[in-house]
């Protein structure tokens, strides 16, 4: 029993190598659709990369600079208003630098709504430094007007041609062009120019925002980590040139634009200390002119300095609140500053407030600030990240305000401790004349103010500085470089692309061929749909006109009718009672080749000395007579069978087929009832007097789908061959003769393939064919045939 399982497990994977190669060899028939299909393939890839423009890649890289005072100190405020972000926002500079303002400055720089093609014998190339400039009109902008000229370049002229064919002529050195055109041509380099002559150029006009968009989706930029502030730009482009100076010119404007913030937030600290300075003057003059009145109505010329020790301790505590009055005044100015603006502006930075805290917070405040005003440019008010940024400021201005309010509490605080100490040095300053109480009040009051605005003065000249010498906003690392090697077409990778298309197509125009076949080709199909009937063999297709076999004939044919005799031999039982063996040849519809199936047959058994009757038993459309050139009419079968009488000799033509072993008996005149005829006992009788006489009765019948006659006399057969044509009978039809085996209509059914090519033939003879050392061939088709199918 295991070793029953073991054979049946050997057998399968047998057939499934077999199934595997059968559909390997069925692919490997087509060969040169493949290779016609890779060289059509390769050299469509060779004539891309030969049209396809080369792109080659560009890259430079920055380094964002931070030059804030504070960088690496974190106050909590700033923590608070920031989150935990780090000093540099690269993903915010990113954005200034793909910003349209910003590209807008590149592309009026260079002249990028104009493009200047060389149009050559082969394909177009992008230009870049020629000797003449092409520039658009200001009235093209505000027409939007767009699309390409073509410039050609004479020895004295230039030619315009547009695209509804109206030529323009120029004179090479006229100063202005043609006013109907929507652009000037400006000469850069005269002496380059006889380099020019007899090319052509196409000039491309693109509106401003088609060009920015462009040049927004062409360029790349990444951080080059995680945890650095270097970026990289990147740019592919046809004209190396061109790359490169759209880069370097965008590091250029975007430093610029870097550089113009931090002036701006100078040019608010000068303009924040002019004002002050108006109030600080009137105030020191209003003093001034305080202690000249004291000093007049008093008679003080001096201060004797008679206090000595006992005002040593007095002059500090002053000194200290000196310092602390300072402080509160310089917050209340930031304070009333802040508490004014009702816009989002740039607050007065670096005043000379002894607090981090509020300086960091001042510090982030402007750069949200500077943010905000980029983004207002180049978006609506109800953009999201707008409305997100002034969130921002609204909570910045106000932890301003609250960290200014809490230094002040802690100045007020400070300021009650140096007034004890300043109370119990005033109890010994007591004793001095109530006269200089009040003239150092008043100094007092005026050295307040003089320290105050020679303090201002000081941070004045460093914002004047800071405005007039502004370090740059980035370091230039690498300015923009080209690739030696294009980036695009990748030549090696395009002609591997093109080969697999070339090789994948065959194969998917097989595989729907394959997939919508409906025919039945060889013993495969066959042996796929049903695996009950055996198949005897497989009749090849010939290239040989003659059809019928003859006596000692080893054709390809002779042979293959040799193996089917044997092979239904094998099938047939020796019958005891010494009668003949009755043949059926039947099909499922007509032009499957039964009838010369059975003529064939018929001589093959002949040959072997065999005595055969052929039965022409297909009455409504007999063809036997044409394969033995007789009229259709002769006495035949259908004559027998409607007269029992007639004698048998008389329904039969001897010595055939130039054999004479073989005797037939042709259909007769078409009668109006064959389903009749068949249907008595009349075809019996014939049949067992047939079969005394004859060794084989061979029988063509009629076609078992379209009518009943061969079911009516089906019990009469030893053997039913049922003929299949390969390339013809369709793969559905063999359910019918799979359904007649299994209920019985038809006795002892074997499938006979008719007509195989010989690419399709299997079994035992791969490759081989029949017909050893003849010189007859096996039919085979043409060779576009063979090509396409």
């Amino acid at each position: 029993m295991a070793k029953n399982k073991k054979d049946i497990l050997i057998q399968k994977k047998d057939q499934q190598r077999l199934n595997l190669k059968v559909k390997i060899l069925k692919y490997l028939r087509y060969w040169p659709w493949f290779v016609i299909a890779a060289v059509i393939a390769l050299v469509g890839g060779y004539i891309y990369l030969r049209y396809t423009p080369v792109n080659y890649n560009t890259i430079a890289k920055i380094k964002i600079i931070d030059d804030s005072p504070e960088l690496n100190i974190a106050s909590e405020a700033s923590i608070s208003l920031l989150g935990n972000q780090s000093a540099i926002n690269l993903e915010n500079q990113i954005e200034v630098l793909k910003s349209y303002r910003l590209l807008s400055e590149v592309v009026e720089a260079l002249n990028l709504d104009v493009t200047v093609n060389e149009v050559g014998n082969v394909k177009t190339y992008e230009t870049w430094g020629n000797p003449f400039v092409v520039i658009k009109k200001p009235m093209a902008d505000s027409l939007d007007i767009t699309g390409s000229y073509y410039l050609e370049i004479q020895s004295s002229k230039l030619k315009i041609t547009d695209g509804s064919n109206k030529t323009t002529t120029i004179d090479l050195y006229e100063k202005d062009t043609v006013s109907t055109l929507p652009f000037t041509i400006n000469f850069t380099g005269m002496e380059k120019l006889s380099d020019y002559k007899d090319r052509s150029f196409e000039i491309v006009l693109k509106s401003k925002k088609q060009a920015i968009i462009q040049l927004t989706n062409a360029i790349d930029i990444q951080p080059t980590n995680r945890v650095g502030d270097i970026l990289t730009l990147s740019l592919v482009g046809e004209n190396t040139a061109r790359s490169e100076a759209i880069l370097n010119t965008l590091i250029e404007k975007f430093n610029k634009d870097g550089i113009l913030d931090r002036r701006l937030v100078s040019e608010r600290t000068v303009n924040f200390i002019d004002n002050r300075f108006v109030y600080l003057t009137q105030e020191l003059d209003s003093i001034e002119g305080s202690k000249k009145t004291f000093k007049q109505n008093n008679n003080l010329a001096y201060i004797e300095a008679d206090a000595g020790v006992t005002l040593e301790k007095k002059s500090v505590a002053e000194d200290e609140v000196f310092k602390l009055q300072t402080q509160i005044a310089l917050s209340r100015l930031l304070k009333q500053t802040i508490t004014e603006e009702k816009d989002f502006s740039l607050l007065p930075a670096d005043i000379g407030l002894d607090n981090s805290g509020i300086n960091n917070l001042v510090t982030d405040y402007n750069k949200i600030v500077q943010e905000r005003e980029k983004l207002l440019a180049s978006a609506g008010k109800n953009n999201p990240t707008l409305q997100a940024l002034s969130g921002q400021l609204e909570q910045g201005k106000q932890n301003v305000i609250q960290t200014v309010n809490m230094y002040q509490n802690q100045l007020k605080v400070s300021l009650g401790q140096l007034g004890m100490e300043r109370s119990i040095a005033g109890a010994k300053y007591s004793s001095l004349p109530e006269k200089e109480q009040i003239l150092r009040s008043i100094e007092r009051q005026q050295g307040i103010k003089e320290n105050l605005f020679l303090l201002l003065l000081q941070k004045r000249e460093e914002a004047a500085i800071n405005l007039a010498v502004t370090a740059p906003s980035i370091k230039v690392v690498d300015y923009a470089l080209s690739s030696n090697t294009p980036v695009s077409p990748n030549r090696n990778k395009t002609l591997g692309m093109f080969l697999l298309v070339g090789l994948l197509l065959p194969f998917v125009v097989l595989y729907t061929k394959f997939s919508l076949d409906t025919k039945v080709h060889n013993r495969l199909d066959v042996e796929k749909l049903n695996s009950v009937i055996p198949i005897l063999t497989e009749i090849p297709r010939i290239e040989d006109t003659k059809t019928l076999i003859e006596a000692n004939d080893h054709s390809v044919l002779a042979e293959s009718f040799r193996i089917l005799s044997t092979n239904v031999n094998y099938l047939l039982q020796k019958k005891e009672d010494g009668f003949g063996h009755v043949i059926y040849v039947t099909s499922t519809v007509k032009g499957e080749g039964k009838t010369l199936m059975s003529v064939n047959l018929s001589l093959a058994f002949a040959s072997l000395k065999k005595r055969v009757l052929l039965i022409g038993a297909d009455l409504r459309n007999p063809t036997l007579h044409h394969y033995f050139k007789k009229e259709k009419n002769v006495v035949g079968l259908s004559n027998y069978l409607h007269n029992p009488d007639l004698d048998l000799q008389s329904c039969i033509q001897n010595g055939l087929g130039n054999n004479d072993y073989l005797d037939v008996c042709l259909g007769g005149p078409i009668p109006p009832n064959a389903p009749e005829l068949f249907s008595n006992h009349n075809f019996e009788e014939f049949l067992k007097k047939a079969k005394k006489q004859y060794d084989y009765v061979i029988v063509d019948t009629a076609p078992t789908m379209l009518v009943a006659d061969t079911m009516l006399i089906s019990k009469y057969a030893d053997l039913t061959l049922f003929v299949v044509r390969a390339d013809f009978t369709e793969k559905h039809l063999l359910e019918f003769s799979k359904d007649l085996n299994a209920t019985k209509k038809l006795r002892k059914m074997a499938y006979v393939i008719n007509d195989v090519s010989q690419q399709n033939v299997t079994g035992y003879n791969y490759g081989y064919g029949y017909g050893y050392g003849q010189n007859i061939k096996a039919k085979s088709k043409p060779w576009f045939r063979t090509l396409f199918g």
